[in-house]
């Protein structure tokens, strides 16, 4: 099983409209709502592959009641703690040409008490785990060493932990040595404060994150692919162009299909190609977190992993 945690899910609100202009009253065309946040999303991906998945975290209010009953129509196992504060809400605003907009609120406030009930549900659930995936921000007044904590509890019974931040919550996270993480450029570069510009410039991050015990690293070049780094092997990973609709959520698919091949026990490469075709298939639909069978399967053949020297 595929345990999930979204710490701070939201509703994630889509708004289609012809322009936004500052200060004007607008009218949307279409709007549409869907159960967001990085790691419903990756729950939505995994389950949608076939993976057996279970996902939990805070929910609250009316918000957490509709992404309840919308993860339940899809069929996602879920367990979560109910909690005072209202669950957030995501704005996107997309207009004419193509261009998204979005507002992100900042989550609930979780109570100590809260919390303490979701870490006694996570050491249940990590007891029936064949492996964790952390995904997404942290809500107001949970500590920012929260994953760190996770992270250790899983290292602890051997589980291993894919770990999706930002932030101080990525930094102190990393600090537990997760088995997995899948920063992006700026991330990386925000937490060094090295440039990267180039292949051998990813490679030596991916280095310095393994020299720290850290299996599996992830570094996303956007348009260029990602660079991996797993155990002695480093790969380059391209795929085909297309046309994009909603780039929202690819990352979190990319995680899903990380996920998802490793609980499978498929070959790197293999886990590697899958991961690239779930986050190019979520490009090309409008639903953030979501992807297509059988286009997943029709992409993974024109994904390129490359192996090069490190």
């Amino acid at each position: 099983m595929i345990l999930v945690l979204n710490l701070n899910a939201s509703v994630d609100k889509r708004y289609e409209l012809d322009d936004l202009i500052k200060g004007k009253v607008m009218r949307a065309c279409s709007v549409e709502n869907t159960p967001g946040g990085k790691g419903i999303h990756v729950a939505n991906v995994a389950s949608i592959l076939g993976c057996d998945c279970m996902t939990t975290g805070f929910f609250g209010g009316k918000n957490g009641e509709f992404i309840k009953d919308q993860l339940m129509e899809r069929g996602i196992k879920q367990d979560f703690v109910m909690v005072e504060g209202m669950t957030r809400e995501c704005l996107a605003f997309i207009t004419k040409d193509k261009m998204q907009t979005e507002v992100l609120e900042p989550g609930p406030a979780i109570l100590q008490a809260e919390q303490e009930l979701f870490l006694n549900k996570y050491a249940m659930l990590l007891e029936k785990a064949d492996l964790v995936v952390g995904s997404g921000s942290l809500p107001l007044d949970v500590p920012l060493d929260f994953y760190q904590k996770l992270i250790n509890k899983a290292n602890f019974l051997h589980k291993p932990f894919l770990l999706d931040t930002s932030g101080e919550a990525f930094r102190l996270g990393i600090e537990a040595k997760p088995f997995m993480i899948k920063p992006n450029r700026d991330e990386v570069e925000a937490l060094t404060g090295r440039k990267i510009n180039s292949l051998e410039d990813a490679l030596r991050e991916i280095k310095c994150f393994q020299e720290r015990g850290i299996a599996l690293v992830v570094i996303s070049l956007g348009s260029e692919g990602s660079v991996v780094g797993w155990e002695n092997t480093y790969y380059h990973i391209t795929f085909p162009a297309v046309e994009a609709i909603n780039p929202v959520g690819s990352g979190d698919a990319y995680v899903a299909g990380i996920a998802a091949g490793l609980e499978k026990g498929a070959a790197m490469k293999d886990v590697l190609a899958l991961a690239s075709a779930c986050g190019t298939a979520n490009a090309m639909e409008a639903e953030s977190g979501f992807v297509r069978k059988e286009k997943v399967e029709e992409l993974y053949n024109f994904v390129c992993v490359e192996e090069i020297n490190s």
